[in-house]
């Protein structure tokens, strides 16, 4: 989650103490957000192969999805550095971010670099993908139609992930900040006027209240849900495959 900034675009990089005082560039909901979408994408893909985790599995699996649309909603009407107009560049102004960090002259910026920008809008996507086919392989919509996508999907965003990953531990060794702690405090180094006034702590409170009041539902439903979906044969697969199966060889 980094957006550019009105830092120049062709200065190298140097260390953040110079570049002035702390501002707040993240607010709560973006950082909440984040956590959330971290905790919640590597729960699934842990629990992906298990039967025995598959409400977790598909709890953790809506959860995304309401995080998904919520970022949605705050990438047009959120803080400065939230909102998609603030950091999502086109193709150019990624060539020119990896060139320079080639180049080791790394352009600094306050939010979202473009290249990680193009990251945070990948995942986005697939994670519409992701949570569209698990619930529709979950009830069987299309019938088995849409495991492969799901699985596909699923890898696709672990991989891009792992890039990100990767991409903020350069950065942060490069511009010699730490991006990961900026996620953590929403602080960073920069030019007063860049930082955005209000951290909008209610809204990010009221999200998280209702991301574990609805883990608290899925909890209570457990049981119910257990009984009344017999248990698969098989491998489970990416999907928190659900499918019935009509062959009951194992009983």
């Amino acid at each position: 989650m980094n957006a550019t900034s009105a830092s120049p675009a062709d200065a190298p990089a140097t260390p953040a103490a110079t570049r002035g005082p702390r501002i707040l560039v993240w607010d709560v909901p973006v950082r909440v957000f984040h956590w959330l979408m971290v905790l919640s994408f590597a729960g699934a893909w842990i629990t992906a192969e298990s039967e025995r985790w598959r409400l977790l599995h598909v709890t953790l699996g809506y959860t995304m999805a309401g995080l998904v649309a919520f970022r949605l909603v705050w990438g047009l009407i959120g803080t400065k550095h939230a909102r998609f107009s603030d950091f999502v560049r086109g193709p150019r102004a990624v060539a020119r971010y990896l060139g320079a960090l080639l180049r080791g002259q790394p352009q600094h910026h306050v939010g979202h670099n473009p290249a990680g920008a193009l990251a945070i809008v990948a995942m986005l996507a697939l994670a519409v993908v992701l949570t569209f086919s698990g619930w529709a392989t979950y009830h069987e919509v299309f019938g088995e139609a849409l495991e492969d996508l799901h699985e596909g999907a699923a890898n696709a965003m672990m991989a891009i992930v792992l890039v990100h990953v990767a991409g903020v531990a350069i950065a942060s060794w490069m511009h010699r900040e730490n991006l990961v702690g900026a996620m953590f405090t929403g602080y960073k180094h920069g030019d007063p006027r860049e930082g955005i006034r209000r951290a909008w702590t209610s809204v990010g409170a009221l999200m998280l209240a209702a991301v574990l009041g609805f883990w608290a539902l899925q909890w209570q439903s457990a049981p119910a849900i257990g009984a009344d979906r017999p248990a698969l044969t098989g491998d489970a697969g990416h999907g928190a495959k659900a499918s019935h199966h009509d062959e009951d060889d194992d009983d």
